[in-house]
């Protein structure tokens, strides 16, 4: 199958888990083996969305991760799971909409603080992944996002094992912030420099905190936006969970969605069928072609730590490079005090556990040195942020063009 190009602007589906709770899901079910056992419920939403005009319409594979299925007793299903819900979908929607393959937090941390090492999750991830694109799925979309390093590890799963379109959206509160403590703006620019397709929100609390959060990555963006809200927040009527925004009001937005910098619309938890056809009557008086573009700063360089965002100029002073030894952590410490820009050198394999082990630490912007091209992209890979090199070191350009294109790195 060739692949297909991302469509835009376009419209996307809206809730699955909500409207499969209210068609009598179980709260503590399995949703994808529910999904298999009672199959015409899932065909009915899927239908009604492509009705209401979905252009791209994901298959109900959110939990199939091996990670997932596991907390279910499921773990050998990955690949059985994840055809049959792609063929489900397929026969559902046939080719008037792209099948996106759906992809899920795992819900594992990587140590020092979870049980898992950053490869795991890859490989977590890119059983899916395998099992999707041999499924036929025209495009994958990993959302609801808490963590950089699930969206990091989905991202290169994807890339690495697939020629299809990805599409990474976070979750995050009012305050713009990730479960993890992660910025969603320094997330865009991780994610931007990996490659994406697109990059977006889901979920959060409704179209507004959307859009005041679309209008702060706006000025920054490379790549075009997703914006799939909640219909508002949940509220108890009478004993039944009711989502506050009415179609119409959800579909409000769009517009200023739009103007700042919105090409991909959807709805998460709350909405339904109504939801997505009163955004497709809004997304079609909307003339894309007549929206300004972002200005690219030259003198601008984006740079990010797991948790924060950078603006750095490219005459930057890195000051003096740190080494992975024994006292790495106090040498962090002391280098973002001084300088506000860490530069560190991995010499080795001894070098690149410490650095694995501590880089969590890392708050400012990192600029990067090895002694071996093997080494620096193993740092970089496991790195959860977007790094620069400022030249230091005797690496071919082609060499560094290819970091850039798989881990972003910056190079001065």
């Amino acid at each position: 199958m060739d692949t297909i190009p991302l469509p835009l602007p376009s419209l996307l589906d809206g809730a699955t888990g909500t409207r499969l709770q209210a068609a009598g899901m179980p709260p503590n079910a399995c949703t994808e083996q529910w999904i298999l056992e009672h199959p015409d419920i899932p065909t009915k939403i899927q239908k009604e969305y492509l009705a209401a005009g979905s252009q791209i319409i994901c298959a109900p594979t959110f939990g199939a991760n091996r990670a997932a299925l596991g907390r279910h007793g499921l773990a050998g299903k990955v690949e059985e799971y994840n055809r049959r819900l792609t063929e489900l979908t397929r026969n559902a929607v046939g080719e008037q909409a792209l099948v996106a393959g759906d992809l899920s937090p795992t819900g594992l941390f990587v140590h020092p603080f979870g049980n898992v090492h950053f490869e795991e999750l890859v490989e977590i991830y890119a059983e899916q992944v395998r099992a999707l694109d041999a499924a036929g799925v025209d495009l994958f979309l990993m959302e609801t996002c808490t963590t950089l390093t699930d969206a990091r590890a989905a991202v290169l799963a994807v890339r690495e094992n697939s020629k299809r379109p990805v599409m990474a959206s976070m979750n995050c509160g009012e305050n713009g912030r990730m479960l993890s403590g992660t910025d969603i703006l320094a997330a865009m620019i991780v994610m931007q420099g990996m490659g994406v397709d697109a990059f977006g929100l889901n979920c959060c609390s409704g179209p507004k905190t959307v859009l005041e959060q679309m209008r702060r990555l706006s000025p920054y963006r490379a790549v075009p936006l997703l914006a799939k809200p909640n219909a508002g927040l949940p509220k108890l009527v009478d004993g039944k969970t009711v989502y506050e925004s009415d179609p119409e009001e959800f579909a409000l937005y769009a517009g200023e969605l739009a103007e700042a910098g919105v090409r991909l619309f959807g709805g998460c938890c709350g909405s339904d069928e109504r939801h997505i056809a009163a955004l497709r009557a809004a997304i079609s008086a909307i003339d894309f072609s007549r929206l300004p573009a972002p200005e690219q700063d030259p003198d601008r360089i984006l740079c990010a730590s797991e948790r924060e965002a950078f603006f750095l100029s490219p005459t930057v002073d890195v000051g003096e490079e740190i080494v992975c030894g024994p006292d790495f952590a106090e040498d962090i410490l002391d280098a973002e005090e001084n300088m506000g820009v860490v530069k560190v050198l991995v010499r080795d394999e001894d070098d690149l556990e410490i650095f694995e082990e501590n880089q969590y630490m890392l708050r400012d912007a990192l600029c990067i040195s090895a002694y071996s091209p093997e080494i620096l992209e193993r740092t970089l890979r496991c790195y959860q942020g977007r790094a620069f090199y400022d030249g230091t070191g005797d690496f071919d350009q082609e060499f560094l063009q290819k970091l850039t294109a798989k881990y972003g790195l910056v190079v001065l």
